[in-house]
């Protein structure tokens, strides 16, 4: 798509038509200009161009002047229109969110289930709640996911959101989160990848999200739900930063001992863990 087109659909999706923005951007590179060169110019029907225009004058995107008898037309700067479009639309979610906000609540019921489906989705949906998050984010996720909310983690530590975690993968850029010791044996073993993602200790996204389109999350703001996913980030972090203080032989017979544990937890065979090494 060339820049004019998407500027176009971008244009149209805050609220003006076709025509309305092909004699703005026409107004930006020729003013001031009477409606019949106005309608050449942009390819707006001379049938239409003063209709369009009226539209525009209402929405103070476009001015007149009248001249000798001759009327001509000017576009509102762009700055200025930008400032405007940004107005308009935070009164419009100002009063949305009040009025949605008044209307859920009084129905809110904290314990629900919401499933997410779609990988796609799902990070988006996960973009959304970090970027209302005031004080914490505690995370489980895999290189690949990071990677895709890294911006966002990176927007809310600049407002001083605290992030902390574990991490799967090789390349981690969080001084806050830990890498998960022996990452080579739990990619062997981890057939689907899993995310936990709690936002202020009040809500966590959680569930498999390696299927793509078939991925799927759990969304609530359940307080056990919620407290059983911290304690398992917790829990995990305590092992993990356990193990990397102790000295080289106490790390093996604790990770052999380990291993003997998750060994007889999932009735592993002695074939299949050897694999997982």
């Amino acid at each position: 798509m060339n820049n004019n087109i998407s500027v176009i659909e971008d244009m149209k999706k805050l609220g003006l038509s076709e025509y309305e923005v092909k004699a703005y951007l026409s107004l930006l590179d020729e003013y001031p200009v009477n409606g019949y060169v106005l309608s050449k110019n942009s390819g707006v029907p001379r049938s239409r161009i003063y209709e369009v225009l009226d539209n525009l004058k209402n929405k103070q995107i476009v001015f007149e002047q009248t001249d000798n008898n001759t009327t001509k037309y000017y576009p509102l700067e762009p700055k200025l229109l930008i400032g405007k479009l940004k107005n308009n639309f935070e009164s419009i979610f100002n009063n949305v969110n009040e009025y949605t906000e008044k209307v859920y609540y009084e129905h809110q019921v904290d314990n629900k289930l919401s499933v997410i489906k779609g990988r796609d989705e799902i990070i988006d949906f996960v973009k959304i709640l970090i970027s209302q998050a005031n004080k914490r984010i505690a995370v489980s996720i895999w290189e690949e996911e990071i990677n895709d909310i890294r911006d966002s983690l990176n927007d809310a530590i600049r407002r001083g959101v605290v992030v902390k975690g574990i991490y799967f993968g090789k390349n981690n850029t969080f001084k806050d989160v830990v890498s998960h010791r022996r990452i080579e044996r739990y990619l062997s073993e981890k057939s689907e990848r899993y995310m936990s993602v709690i936002i202020d200790g009040d809500q966590v996204v959680s569930g498999i999200i390696s299927r793509g389109k078939e991925s799927q999350v759990t969304w609530t703001k359940d307080a056990g739900f919620v407290d059983m996913s911290e304690d398992y980030i917790a829990h995990d972090l305590m092992v993990n930063l356990y193990s990397k203080k102790l000295d080289p032989h106490m790390r093996e017979e604790f990770e052999e001992y380990s291993d003997k544990v998750r060994k007889d937890y999932y009735g592993f065979s002695e074939e299949e863990f050897k694999n997982f090494k």
